[in-house]
């Protein structure tokens, strides 16, 4: 019995040393990895290519990062999207970088984030320099890209995926009901189709409506922009993308989506000649995201512009990924105290979340617009709270392809009343007051508090239109009649006075400049880069295994419906949000 209490001891000490050993062996590699390289100026050969390679991925800012602790590298291959845009503006002058060569099949990047980067290498060909394309197989978006070059080559037995543009939805009210799992829904507008998949089992007529012209108005701004580089009239284009001729080889290039049929080893050499570089070496190539991370500009100036960033969905409290209230708040703040930020871009891309979290920081940067000039930059998503936490009576800029709008508000809370009373399972409710109990799981939601939460809904969606009254100068009547929780494109917005102007992030940063009579200026952007020691601290760890079990038996959209039921932070809480997703 001795013996066998000394092996389990010694087999838990063992344990015990290995896991510490792993666990100082990954925060010893962490440390590395921040503190390497940082110090030396890369070197580029005199005749080089810029290459955005498969690796690359553009985000809207650094919060957007993702974490694993796994991938010590994890950022190494990131670049924000103005340190992309920066980055193509500094290769037009310089003197080492002959071209520009597109390898990206598929990107995470966002259409907005898309058409911003095609822009710059569109500037950067007005140089007299070349830009050349290669595909294996090409998402839409990432030929969307790389359309935009000279000479496009795809490999003998890729493809080109261009189908057009689709947004799915799943609607779970048979599923709901068979398992006896009721939903209690308070919502304003016929359009806010955020809860639609709990109250129906296909698309409503008005959804159906607004998707059908949101989809067409993003399809015609990508087709066209293709239809120009590609001199290709937009019936051709249109005929592949119905036929799928894209993902055949043959077809893609006698359609001329693509100028020939290559080996990449065959592309390399193209390269190669057109720099001039006749020796067996690899080809002198630089990639976007170490060309970017290598400006060689020391922030620390007297002028500097802000580009504050809101990305992701807006939530009440602390966290790392998302628009926190209480962290932006802060930040805010501290954007408020420094002497050195003369004027402040902010970049939304949010498709909203948690009315109370917008409301509060809206307030803060109406604060702050009283002591810098606001200039505000639409990305893929500003809707609902998104696009709430813009009315700061500031100039608004989106893109074509901005999904905005949703001015509405909704309150969701599921219930197991069927569910319960068909296992036998019975509720009995014990109350001082009227609607002590307005709300319980099993119940679900008493007529006393469906009519609190509809006059707390009423009241909510009021203020929300008052304050795009105040900013877009509209009447009630008009931003009800534009509102209703509707989403439109940003070409949509423009014509019915929810935006000021089409531009990108970087005509927004040229106008805060302007609005701060500065000529020359710094831009920082915030949230900062955090290094892998701080990423490696900030992991959440609060996603149930539930949760991710749904995620791979269903798929994440499907996962993110249930999620957005089951949420205990959002559970009963009012909503400004807006739930599509562009496939």
């Amino acid at each position: 019995m001795q013996n066998f209490i000394k092996m389990v001891a010694a087999n838990i000490v063992a344990i015990l040393l290995i896991s510490s050993c792993f666990f100082f062996f990954i925060i010893f590699m962490i440390f590395v990895s921040a503190s390497a390289g940082s110090s030396e100026t890369m070197r580029i050969p005199g005749k080089s290519v810029l290459v955005l390679d498969q690796e690359l991925k553009i985000i809207e800012d650094h919060s957007a990062l993702e974490v694993d602790i796994f991938d010590i590298q994890a950022g190494k291959n990131t670049v924000t999207l103005h340190q992309a845009v920066e980055a193509i503006k500094r290769a037009e002058k310089d003197p080492d970088i002959q071209g520009i060569s597109i390898e990206t099949d598929g990107t995470a990047a966002g259409l907005t984030q898309i058409d911003a980067v095609r822009r710059a290498v569109e500037n950067f060909k007005k140089s007299g320099k070349f830009v050349y394309s290669y595909g294996n197989v090409v998402s839409q978006k990432g030929y969307l890209l790389g359309s935009v070059a000279d000479k496009y080559i795809l490999n003998p037995v890729g493809a080109v995926e261009f189908t057009g543009y689709s947004l799915e939805n799943y609607y779970l009210k048979d599923f709901l009901d068979k398992y006896g799992i009721g939903v209690d829904v308070i919502r304003h507008g016929k359009f806010k189709a955020a809860v639609e998949p709990f109250l129906r089992q296909d698309i409503s007529p008005e959804n159906r409506e607004q998707l059908e012209l949101i989809l067409n108005d993003f399809w015609k701004s990508t087709v066209s922009k293709i239809s120009s580089s590609r001199k290709l009239p937009e019936s051709t284009l249109n005929l592949v993308a119905d036929s799928l001729y894209g993902v055949i080889p043959e077809k893609a290039l006698s359609y001329k989506l693509v100028d020939g049929l290559a080996q990449r080893s065959q592309y390399v050499d193209m390269l190669k000649k057109k720099i001039n570089q006749n020796d067996d070496k690899e080809l002198n190539a630089v990639s976007l995201t170490d060309y970017a991370k290598d400006d060689g500009v020391k922030l620390g100036g007297e002028n500097q512009i802000a580009v504050l960033h809101a990305t992701g969905e807006i939530m009440n409290g602390k966290g790392s990924t998302g628009i926190y209230s209480d962290d932006f708040v802060e930040q805010i703040r501290e954007v408020k105290k420094n002497k050195s930020i003369k004027a402040v871009v902010l970049r939304v891309n949010s498709p909203g979340g948690s009315a109370n979290a917008a409301d509060e920081i809206l307030y803060e940067l109406k604060e702050l617009q009283k002591t810098k000039p606001i200039t505000v930059s639409f990305g893929d998503y500003a809707a609902s709270g998104g696009y709430y936490i813009a009315m700061t009576g500031s100039k608004i800029f989106a893109e074509p392809n901005t999904l905005t709008g949703s001015i509405g508000v909704f309150g969701v809370l599921p219930n197991a009343k069927t569910l319960a009373e068909r296992n036998g399972i019975k509720e009995e409710v014990v109350q001082t007051h009227a609607n002590s109990a307005y709300y319980t799981p099993l119940g679900g939601l008493s007529e006393g508090g469906r009519h609190a939460m509809q006059n707390n809904v009423e009241n909510t969606y009021r203020r929300f239109v008052g304050f795009v009254m105040q900013d877009r100068h509209k009447s009630f009547a008009e931003v009800d009649a534009i509102g209703g929780g509707r989403v439109w494109s940003g070409q949509q917005a423009l014509k019915i006075g929810l935006v000021d102007q089409l531009g990108s992030l970087e005509d927004a940063i040229a106008h805060a400049a302007k609005s701060a009579n500065l000529k020359d200026y710094q831009v920082i952007e915030l949230p900062g880069e955090k290094n892998p020691w701080e990423r490696f601290f900030k992991i959440e760890t609060r996603q149930s295994l539930a949760m991710t079990a749904i995620n791979i038996l269903f798929g994440e959209h499907l996962a993110q419906r249930f999620s957005a039921m089951l949420n205990s932070e959002r559970m009963g809480a009012l909503q400004m949000r807006t739930e599509y997703q562009l496939r």
